[in-house]
């Protein structure tokens, strides 16, 4: 059971073809590459407080044919809906509120960084459902990154995944605007087929996570709902934990951000915390906690506890962190009570978008059919349930 038709990437180059005649003459410079969505497993809004996620890269990505060009401009067309955007490498406009930010974005970044940039004209098709909270956004940044370089690998220009994924990063904060953590670029530029990534988003140590795959699947279902957290909300959020770790610090000085704040002394700083940010940094000091001991317990083997954590996990980002949703809240309850759903959370910023579950392979069916059947009359809309595969980073199709 695939998560979605996969991107034919014959179907790429052909369509690069029309649309660019010269790229049938010189088929030999076609090249595509890819980068995919990634969801999170635990650790929700712990990246920008320095924090610790554990994400996986998945099977639904965005891929790009392209056809390198001399004159520095960059154009890519959407493959589904013909739409053209492009720009300048010599003159980036300002963000245009529109998906081509995004690549500008890349772009403006890893230029300012020294990088050697190229321009192309490309044909760029996904199977990631946009604003859903699978990280679309930092796909398509991963993937122009790719598509940019000059030569088309970073370790020829001297940096390794790791950096390419925090330019990615940089150029979402600074140009688009969307203040987000690492965590989303990190997933699509080092993520590793058959496991989850647990990222120290301080150090910037990771490592690989082993999942319980030859009895369980990963499933994802898309509550139809389109995410809501925009950017103000998203930046919001980030200035109470911020907020937060200012008070503190006034008593410690030692605390530079919620990574150094225990529930211990967080509880000691209630009095001067309002009970709005006391409660946004609950969540983060605990969530980080869920993080480590979710780790553990995939070690272990003790799904029984990854389960007890995602559920306090989904709690504390509807009722501390206030970025559930109706819908979300509805997928996770009919998830959690499927016989064989080991775990149910929603993944991403919120607000709408996606629920994570860990679900044995047998009772998959059984979840989709629960989900069809008791959603739409709860919601009003229809969910799409798609199980989803552990991916590879972004980097070149062969």
């Amino acid at each position: 059971m695939s998560a979605a038709d996969p991107i034919d990437a014959g179907r790429l180059r052909a369509a690069l073809a029309e649309r660019e005649p010269e790229a049938a003459r010189a088929s030999f410079a076609v090249r595509v590459v890819r980068a995919p969505g990634r969801v999170n497993l635990i650790g929700e809004h712990t990246d920008y407080n320095e924090g610790f996620v554990l994400p996986v890269a998945i099977d639904l990505e965005i891929r790009i044919a392209l056809v390198p060009t001399d004159d520095r401009r960059v154009e890519l067309t959407l493959l589904e809906s013909g739409e053209r955007d492009g720009f300048d490498l010599d003159a980036i406009p300002p963000k245009a509120g529109d998906w081509i930010d995004y690549v500008a974005a890349t772009a403006w970044s890893l230029a300012d960084d020294g990088l050697r940039l190229r321009g192309f004209r490309g044909v760029l098709g996904s199977n990631l459902p946009i604003s859903s909270g699978l990280s679309s956004s930092a796909a398509l940044e991963l993937a122009s990154a790719w598509a940019l370089l000059d030569p088309p690998n970073p370790a020829a220009q001297g940096i390794d995944r790791m950096t390419l994924a925090r330019l990615a990063q940089r150029g979402e904060n600074e140009y688009v605007g969307v203040k987000s953590g690492l965590m989303d670029q990190f997933a699509s530029s080092l993520g590793r087929a058959r496991t989850a990534m647990l990222l120290d988003c301080r150090s910037l140590d990771h490592r690989a996570i082993g999942l319980p795959l030859a009895r369980h699947r990963l499933v994802v279902c898309d509550s139809g709902s389109p995410r809501r957290l925009d950017a103000s909300e998203y930046n919001a959020r980030r200035a109470e934990c911020e907020e937060a770790v200012a008070i503190i610090a006034q008593r410690d000085p030692s605390v530079r951000s919620l990574r150094d704040v225990d529930l211990d002394r967080l509880i000691g700083a209630r009095f001067a915390l309002n009970e709005r940010i006391f409660r946004r940094a609950e969540h983060v000091v605990r969530e980080n906690e869920r993080v480590l001991a979710a780790v553990d317990a995939l070690e272990a083997g003790d799904l029984e506890t990854v389960g007890r954590l995602f559920a306090q996990s989904h709690a504390s980002l509807r009722d501390l962190y206030e970025v559930s949703s109706a819908e979300l809240d509805a997928l996770v309850e009919i998830a959690v009570s499927v016989p064989g759903v080991v775990a149910a959370r929603m993944t991403g910023a919120g607000f709408g978008g996606c629920t994570v579950n860990l679900v044995a392979r047998d009772a998959v069916g059984r979840l989709r059919e629960a989900i069809e059947r008791e959603y739409p009359s709860r919601t009003g809309r229809p969910a799409r349930v798609l199980a989803v595969e552990p991916a590879d980073g972004a980097g070149p199709v062969a």
